[in-house]
């Protein structure tokens, strides 16, 4: 069994609100201390809203890495759907090599929609975003050279993809709510 915490980087602490900076501060403090406490897993969710720093997660995660020694360091859900998947492994591949090879990625649709209009994709393509960007991140992550089609991305023609991950295979593990259908 593994125990963890995620967070979704909220600027708030109550009702009063913090500067980014502070926020940002007891993030990292609250990432080293599960460290440090022995907890497996942190990770961190993505939103594009005011309310939460959370739009740039591998880049909270590697500052983490730099704090931490043993702690699994996760998105919690990266928002595939409305992401690039070349650059979400490139991002991630590069947490795996400042973290030592701790690191791993939640994707998901996303519970809020916000990033959809923001990065320019239709809320009607919801299911076909993510299952296109889906395989093509799992093909990534299985293969140095891409060869690769789909509907919402340029083609990929046999092309390498790079930094590759320290881990052999980076986790990634699907991240779902709502009702069951």
């Amino acid at each position: 069994m593994e125990i963890g915490v995620d967070s979704f980087a909220s600027a708030m602490y109550g009702s009063n609100a913090l500067t980014p900076v502070d926020a940002m501060e007891q993030l990292l403090d609250r990432i080293t201390l599960a460290d440090e406490v022995g907890l497996d897993v942190f990770g961190i969710g993505e939103h594009h809203r005011k309310e939460f720093l959370d739009s740039a997660t591998a880049v909270i995660l590697a500052a983490a890495a730099a704090r931490t020694k043993r702690i699994r360091l996760s998105s919690a859900v990266t928002v595939l759907s409305a992401a690039d998947p070349v650059r979400v492994f490139q991002s991630f591949a590069t947490l795996d090599l400042i973290s030592k090879g701790r690191a791993e990625m939640v994707v998901g649709r996303g519970s809020s929609v916000e990033a959809y209009p923001l990065f320019g994709f239709d809320l009607d393509d919801y299911d076909a975003l993510f299952s296109e960007k889906l395989d093509l991140l799992l093909q990534i992550r299985d293969n140095e050279f891409v060869n690769w089609n789909g509907k919402f991305r340029a083609p990929i023609p046999n092309l390498p993809v790079y930094p590759r991950p320290l881990q052999q295979k980076l986790p990634v593990w699907l991240g779902v709510g709502g009702t069951p259908a």
